[in-house]
């Protein structure tokens, strides 16, 4: 799944050559969709499962979508209580000027005023503000510098294995006046694979669900009322009535630079069922970097993952011993099982086919002979259905590929039967296996 590849900035007749000798890194197949970018992936964002991908361990340039750890640390410090939504920051002189450069992606701030916590980061996450994502670095951990630190130490934390942070919102740190944060150089790049941004995707979806609502937010106006007052549109062209509108997007963040070309990780919800996906500067037919593509081909990978896989559901029926087990030394001579909820997995068509279920049993509740042990009582635990891992299959982390489970339980009690009917039954037993 980790995988060495080759960087960035080869030449792309270079890696033809490398591709061809025994240095060269991995050689990567085309996607399953046809994918024209340096790197793209499509995850399951309920199990991590990889459904798609092409070049997806390779560092390449992520431009805004830095953004996503940004965000995460801040919601991470609300959470923690470390700051709050209703918090003030008095922006720096290094804020000010970043927010009010030309050309560069913002909502305008103005010198020695305070803005909320939730104001820098509505306009930092709908707006993409560079501004708003710097101060909120500066106000969660004092300065953008040790922000950088915490950046890097939560993607190992995440998981993550190949990223370099450099700063808060993604510029290139040779747009940043000369304030580009310490300990780093003028020359470097916010970096991370496809792989690892569809990880902090997941993590952050996860751990703090409620970055959606503002993720998915088509316009709102910022301080709206006061003489500040600022439209902000959602650079997200695949949510409701934009341009290229998904049905179910709500998030996460696009990116654009020089270096990182057009940039995308993209999510959609149908029916209870979502999926991730991150383009990493798509091209189009003529093979130069666009910026529309990042939500063509965002659309392909997520309409393969809604339409290629559907919703399987796995029971006791899909076992060998259906819906009831026997019972030894019981009253009875089976009891009816059940479970709380199906599994439910996204499958392809021949997957689902292929499917391994299996009921297994508490081994300290069943006899010698295989039977559970009398007496049970309704709506005991006896075992477990269990829906074994595809070992074929990828996943953006390692601890992500399990097996699935349901508990299983009586539907019924069976009280032990007494010394006399199991005498008897053995006796008949016994006699059964004489003639």
């Amino acid at each position: 799944m980790k995988k060495v590849t080759l960087k960035k900035n080869l030449s792309a007749a270079m890696i033809s050559l490398l591709a061809l000798s025994s240095f060269g890194g991995t050689v990567h197949g085309e996607s399953k969709t046809g994918i024209n970018a340096d790197a793209a992936i499509l995850v399951n964002a309920e199990t991590g499962k990889i459904v798609d991908k092409y070049n997806e361990d390779q560092p390449l340039g992520i431009a805004s979508m830095t953004k996503m750890m940004t965000e995460y640390l801040v919601l991470e410090a609300i959470d923690k209580g470390k700051i709050k939504w209703t918090d003030t920051y008095k922006i720096s002189d290094k804020v000010y000027q970043l927010a009010n450069a030309p050309g560069l992606s913002n909502v305008p701030l103005r010198a020695g005023e305070a803005y909320t916590i939730k104001e820098l980061y509505e306009a930092m996450v709908i707006k993409s503000g560079n501004g708003a994502a710097i101060a909120l670095s500066e106000a969660v951990a004092g300065s953008e510098g040790e922000f950088v630190k915490r950046m890097n130490a939560k993607a190992a934390q995440l998981g993550m294995e190949h990223y370099k942070f450099v700063n808060s919102s993604g510029l290139s740190n040779y747009d940043m006046l000369g304030m580009h944060p310490e300990g780093t150089d003028v020359d470097d790049e916010n970096m991370v694979s496809a792989e690892d941004m569809a990880t902090l995707a997941y993590r952050l979806i996860k751990d703090y669900p409620e970055v959606l609502k503002t993720s998915g937010t088509n316009y709102k106006y910022f301080r709206k009322g006061t003489d500040e007052e600022y439209l902000m549109k959602n650079t997200n062209a695949l949510l409701k009535d934009r341009a290229y509108s998904f049905k179910g997007a709500d998030g996460l963040k696009t990116g654009t630079t020089p270096f990182a070309g057009s940039t995308f990780t993209g999510t959609a919800e149908r029916d209870g069922v979502r999926y991730i996906t991150v383009i990493l500067d798509a091209k189009d037919q003529y093979g130069q970097p666009s910026s529309a593509e990042r939500f063509i081909q965002a659309s392909k990978m997520l309409d393969y993952g809604f339409t290629q896989y559907e919703t399987a559901q796995f029971t006791l029926e899909d076992t060998e011993t259906k819906d009831a087990l026997p019972v030894q030394d019981g009253k009875d001579a089976e009891v009816k099982i059940s479970v709380d909820k199906p599994i439910k997995v996204r499958m392809m068509k021949k997957e689902i086919e292929q499917a391994d279920v299996e009921l297994k049993l508490d081994e300290d509740k069943m006899g010698e002979d295989g039977k559970l042990l009398a007496p049970v009582k309704k709506g005991e635990k006896i075992g477990e259905l269990v829906l074994k891992n595809d070992k074929k299959a990828e996943y953006i982390l390692d601890e992500l590929q399990q097996d699935q489970k349901v508990n299983v339980y009586a539907s019924s009690a069976v009280e032990k039967a007494n010394w006399l009917v199991r005498s008897a039954r053995n006796i008949g037993e016994f006699l059964k296996d004489i003639f």
